[in-house]
């Protein structure tokens, strides 16, 4: 009976911790205590709601503690509702703090909406306080003389509360700012009025308002560094000129074609017109046999031709012998030379 009954103190001593633990987890008897030493009005009532909501209370009562010795006016249920929306509440409540000390206007309202939207807004608020320094890349542009300049600036940025919420981050800016030094170069009549004056490069990109639908304020634009890089304008004369070359003789490759094809035509013409001497010639002896028939030519003239047209062959014969020697003579005596 003694072990039954030491067994039954210690299973009632075990179950005993147990809902006490499951009790004080429903309600945080130590935030409530803590609240009320803070002038923070929570009941236990709210707490063990918030634990049925699954809403942690010690993020809630810790943050409006602060708010309220930091002299914000906010509620459990202002708090409640951001952190069911998937808000970071005690970065949001740092931010409203930080810009309540810098004299910023920045509402309950337009901090949760900034934090939903992705934004750290204790970062903003200490951007806005802090401004920030913000490196471009390397820009290359060609000035109007074809020398290229890399150039290189700092931007010093403020954020823009108003703007936080479907502003353009840094790489608008950044692409804003190189875009306009790439028109200021480039409008620039030689390289070396930009190399004098760099800072003719930052008042034409300021004139431009780039900040404009961003969540950043531009204040200031310095040109950190400037290089001269190649010679733009003599490598594209140089590339035209051999596009130029190149189409050149195509055309001149095309002329030759063109005068070999006519050639190739000149020399079927030349054949075609031996062809009709040789048909012409074929005819004649047809011309004379009708000639002997019809008696309009006789066995004397026809003799006679014949020794003319021999007489022909023999002085053809003897003035092409007398061209060969003389070629010979020539060919001799430049071999003697």
């Amino acid at each position: 009976m003694e072990i039954s009954n030491s067994a039954f103190i210690l299973v009632a001593a075990f179950a005993g911790l147990i809902l006490l633990f499951i009790f004080l987890y429903f309600v945080p008897v130590n935030l409530w205590i803590t609240a009320i030493f803070s002038n923070v009005k929570v009941g236990l009532l709210e707490l063990v709601g918030m634990r049925i909501r699954k809403v942690p209370p010690g993020v809630i009562v810790n943050s409006l503690i602060t708010a309220t010795k930091a002299g914000l006016n906010l509620t459990t249920n202002d708090l409640e509702t951001h952190y069911l929306a998937g808000g970071n509440v005690p970065n949001v409540i740092r931010a409203l703090i930080s810009a309540d000390k810098a004299n910023i206007s920045l509402s309950f309202k337009q901090a949760t909406a900034i934090d939903l939207a992705g934004r750290d807004v204790f970062e903003a608020v200490q951007i806005s306080v802090n401004p920030k320094v913000i490196n471009t890349p390397s820009v290359a542009a060609v000035a109007a003389d074809g020398i290229q300049l890399i150039a290189k600036a700092r931007v010093t940025v403020r954020a823009n509360i108003a703007q936080l919420v479907g502003g353009a981050g840094e790489e608008t800016i950044l692409a804003r700012v190189g875009e306009g030094i790439v028109t200021s170069i480039g409008s620039a009549k030689n390289h070396k009025s930009v190399l004098e004056n760099p800072d003719k490069i930052s008042k034409l990109v300021l004139e431009r308002g780039l900040d404009a639908g961003t969540a950043f304020e531009i204040l200031s634009i310095d040109i950190a560094d400037i290089d001269v890089g190649s010679n733009i304008g003599a490598k594209l004369q140089i590339d035209q000129a051999t596009a130029d070359l190149k189409v050149a003789e195509a055309r001149a490759e095309e002329r030759r074609a063109m005068a070999v094809a006519l050639e190739q035509e000149m020399k079927a013409k030349n054949v075609e017109m031996k062809a009709k001497v040789t048909e012409a010639e074929a005819e004649v002896p047809k011309a004379i046999s009708e000639a002997f028939r019809s008696g309009n030519l006789g066995i004397m003239d026809y003799y006679k031709m014949e020794n003319v047209k021999s007489d022909t062959s023999m002085r053809d014969s003897i003035a092409n012998s007398d061209e060969s020697k003389s070629s010979d003579r020539s060919k001799g005596n430049d071999k003697n030379k």
